[in-house]
This record gives structure tokens, sequence and C-alpha cells, in this order.
């Protein structure tokens, strides 16, 4: 087992030589710390989530919902569950919905992805860590989209060929500029949290009008 310097020492931690077993292992041990693992063939990154990420990424969740509300569409928000490929890879989203495979899920306490589809949709939040490793593990599980809050910007990545390339709009909500919500993430701390997510709603009310 090799660990490699994190940026933020107290907030992440990468480990490479990990077993499959070694990575369900501290699953079930840390399941009680408010901790995110992500595996992926042999390397582990553990972080703990800082005020500011966590931030971030409550309001992107409250987002997505908004905009599922104004747009009148089905969605099921299962947040930072954990989703694995035995013996390759796993992953716990910052957050995560069904909208198109919402009824193969709809109500199941336990999902297993040798018989369930993997979320349509993953929010990224990039403050203390990059999504990059993640990417790989999401392509692996078969997401079809993915939302990275980096440097306050959005971006989206949709899955083509085992791989993400760039989007300029969501294939869940085409009729609203996604990057256009990374000015409002950038209001995070700034205002009052449900007044952005008033404004915001009042917003997506114009896009859709």
């Amino acid at each position: 087992m090799m660990a490699t310097a994190p940026t933020q020492p107290t907030e992440i931690l990468h480990l490479s030589g990990i077993s499959w077993q070694t990575y369900e292992t501290l699953l079930e041990e840390l399941s009680h710390r408010r901790l995110r693992l992500t595996y992926n063939r042999g390397n582990l990154e553990i972080m703990a989530p800082s005020p500011e990420h966590e931030r971030y990424k409550r309001t992107m969740g409250r987002f997505v919902e908004t905009l599922a509300e104004e747009l009148d569409l089905r969605i099921e928000p299962l947040g930072s569950t954990t989703f694995k490929r035995p013996e390759l890879s796993g992953a716990e989203p910052d957050e995560c919905f069904y909208i198109r495979n919402i009824d193969a899920v709809f109500g199941k306490k336990r999902l297993d992805l040798a018989e369930d589809p993997a979320p349509d949709l993953v929010v990224e939040i990039d403050v203390t860590s990059s999504s990059e490793n993640c990417l790989h593990v999401y392509a692996d599980l078969g997401v079809a989209e993915v939302w990275i809050y980096r440097n306050n910007a959005l971006t989206i990545k949709q899955l083509h060929d085992r791989s993400y390339i760039d989007a300029e709009r969501s294939q869940f909500f085409p009729n609203v500029s996604i990057s256009k919500m990374g000015e409002f993430l950038q209001q995070v701390g700034t205002i009052d949290y449900l007044e952005l997510i008033r404004t915001f709603r009042n917003w997506v009310r114009s896009q859709i009008e």
C-alpha cells in the first residue's frame, strides 16, 4: 500500500495498491464516519467533506430538484448512495438522481448494479479534490451525465462509448442553460440560502416561459 501526499492532508487521502476486499471492509468500518470513498482499480481516495463543499453540494442538489419541479419532471434523489462494480470500482456521488430510469428503482431499499441501472445524473463539487478519478468510476457504472462545479464554473459531461465528452446542454433539462447555473453557485455563502433558491427558481421560470 502506498500513499501519495494530498493537497489538503486534513481533507483528502490517496492510497494505491488497495484490494477490493480492503475497500469493502473500509466501507463497512467507516460507515459511521462522514467520509466519502472512491475506488478505481486498486486506487482509493478517502475524503472528509469540508463545510464549503457541503454548502455547494446541498445547493446544487436543491437546484436540480427545483429544475424538476418547475419542468414537472419526476426524479428520485439518492444523495451519496454507494454504487459499485464488484472487483473494479465504487463511488459515493456528491448528489445523484434517477430521471430516465426512475421506474426501475422507485421504492427499492437496496440497489444492485448487476440488475439495476446506474443513476442518470451525478453532481460533483470540486472545491477540495478533483473529479477526474470519479469520472472513470462513473463510466464503469454507466452514469449517463455528470455535472462538475469547479473554479466557479459548471460543466456537463455526457457518456459516449464508455468515456465522457463535454456538452453544452443537459439531456435531461435541455431547455435550461446549465452552465448559467454556475453563476448562481458563485453566490453560495454570500447571500441567504433560501433567497438564493428563490432567485434561482425565478430564473428557471423565466427560461421555460
